[in-house]
Order: structure tokens, then sequence, then C-alpha cells
């Protein structure tokens, strides 16, 4: 039987596959559950063979399958790679453009440098994505990710704008002695705030986790704003970003910046839009005043 299948059945076939089941599959396509199953059974009928199995644990793919699911893969990198190419030929800066960074960074740095770009370029519209997770810049989930790493990607292109410094804080009227404060091991005995264990890849997280003892641990926090405003509160010492806690008067640093907590802060997108008038206005106008920003990000100024 000859099958005349459209991309949106492979598209289909994949989402089936990496959702392992119809209700997934259903969700990430925007359909309902049985146009899913009516579809698939059609495909299926059409091909003359078995896509998945279907078990108690969910739809696994068949060979038949596998192979529809990888070609499909391919297809998809194919039609990503020629919507980059031609957001790459923009003839003058304006149109939408999609910005992935944290709420840290956003709240407290990146605001005001939004607002000053867009009285620059009214025609450029920013949709920003907020999230600690890493959004995938080679499918244009973003066109522009500004985000603290250490592994910021290797088929991206931008630049390193500064260090992220961090130190251990307290609220000014902790109590805290000049002996305490000079002892590192005085300060272990105090109670602590840390990140949770949803960020427990941090490296001020790690060092926490690795010296303070659990019951000294007051609060755990999935936010790095909400560890900061425990110190203020006087819950506990703790970790934070120097960008942030510099800038708040009733806190006092108890250590200098540890480079053991320290990441970079970059800038950067797929070389394939990195031409785009949109791009790279929005690149050379947010590197240059997060540059000028450098000082308060490494806790020097």
């Amino acid at each position: 039987m000859k099958a005349n299948l459209a991309w949106d059945d492979f598209r289909l076939v994949k989402a089936i596959a990496d959702h392992a089941g119809l209700t997934g599959a259903s969700q990430a396509l925007g359909v309902n559950h049985s146009t899913v199953f009516r579809r698939l059974g059609q495909i299926e009928e059409q091909l003359g063979l078995p896509l998945f199995e279907r078990r108690k644990t969910g739809y696994v793919a068949t060979v038949a399958g596998e192979e529809m699911t990888a070609l499909a893969a391919r297809m998809d990198e194919d039609v990503t790679a020629f919507d980059r190419r031609l957001a790459g030929r923009d003839v003058t800066p304006s149109g939408e453009l999609r910005v992935t960074t944290t709420d840290t960074l956003y709240l407290n740095m990146l605001l005001p440098i939004f607002a000053m770009f867009r009285q620059m370029h009214p025609a450029i519209r920013l949709d920003v994505a907020i999230g600690n997770q890493t959004l995938n810049l080679s499918k244009r989930d973003a066109d522009v990710a500004i985000r603290a790493s250490d592994s910021p990607g290797e088929t991206l292109v931008g630049r390193r704008i500064a260090t992220l410094s961090w130190a251990i804080y307290a609220r000014k009227d902790e109590g805290l002695t000049p002996e305490e404060t000079a002892d590192p091991a005085a300060l272990l005995e105090r109670n602590w705030v840390t990140l949770g264990d949803q960020l427990g890849y941090v490296k001020a997280a790690r060092y926490v986790r690795d010296r303070v003892q659990p019951e000294r641990i007051a609060l755990k926090s999935s936010a790095v704003l909400g560890l900061t405003e425990a110190v203020e509160q006087g819950i506990g010492i703790g970790p934070l970003p120097c960008f942030i806690a510099d800038q708040r008067p009733c806190l006092i640093r108890l250590t200098p910046p540890n480079p053991d907590f320290s990441t970079g802060v970059w800038i950067l997108t797929h070389p394939d839009i990195r031409h785009a008038p949109r791009v790279r206005a929005f690149m050379d106008f947010c590197g240059s005043e997060l540059a000028k920003k450098r000082g308060l990000l490494e806790g020097t100024g």
C-alpha cells in the first residue's frame, strides 16, 4: 500500500515516541487525545505496519516507529536550521526577539537595560523567558540567552561579560562577634540558609551541603531571590550573589567573594542568526550595558 505521509504525520509519531504515550503527545501538539489516537491508527493502516507496541508502561516504538521518529528528528532539524537562516536575513532591527535568562538577573540587573533598549529600538518586541532551565537556542526556543554558566555551549557564539561572584552574608543585626566573623569554623555553628535540592548543582549550594551540618540548615529555597529574603529576615546566614546582596543595606558580607563559588556571565546566540539586525542590536547594547556593571557583578564595586 502506498503511504502518502505528510510532515504532520512524522511530527505526531515523534511526539508519541518522545512522550511514550498519547496524552503527552496530545499536549505537546496542542490537539486532543482522540485526534492523536485516530491519526496514529490511520498512519499505521497506510503503512501496513505497527509503529508502536502498546504496553502498560506506555507506547514503545517498533523498528518502523524508530526509523520514522529518527527521520522526523532530522526533518525537524532541517526546518529549524532553515528558519534560523531566514531569521538571519532581516534587513532592519524589528520584530520579536526571544530572550532567556534567570529571574535573579532579570529583576536585579536586566530589566532597566531592557527598558533602555526598547526606547532605542521600539520596533523590536522582547519575549523574555525567565527560568533556571537552559533553553535550546539551536531549536529557536530562544534567540538570545543571558546566563551564568561555566559551560555556555560549544555551538553558541557570544561573549563572557563578567564573573558572577558570591560571598557569605548575614543580616547586619545578626549579633555576630568579630571572632566569629574571622573564624570560618565558628560560622558553621550558626543557622544557615541555602538553595534547595533543585539547585544543588550551584557551587555555593554544594559548599553549604558539604560543610554545614543538616541540623544547622534552617531553610532551603528553590530561588536565589528567596534565599536573599531569608537572610534579610534573619533566618540564617548564607551564600548570595554579590550584585544582589551588596544592594541590600541591611545585609553585610561575612567573607570576601569566594572564587570557588563564581561562574561566568554570558550573552549568547546561535551562529545562524548572529548577524540578524535585531539580534546584533540587542547583543551589542546589552553586552555594553552589562559590561558597565562588571564591578557590581564581581563584587568589587
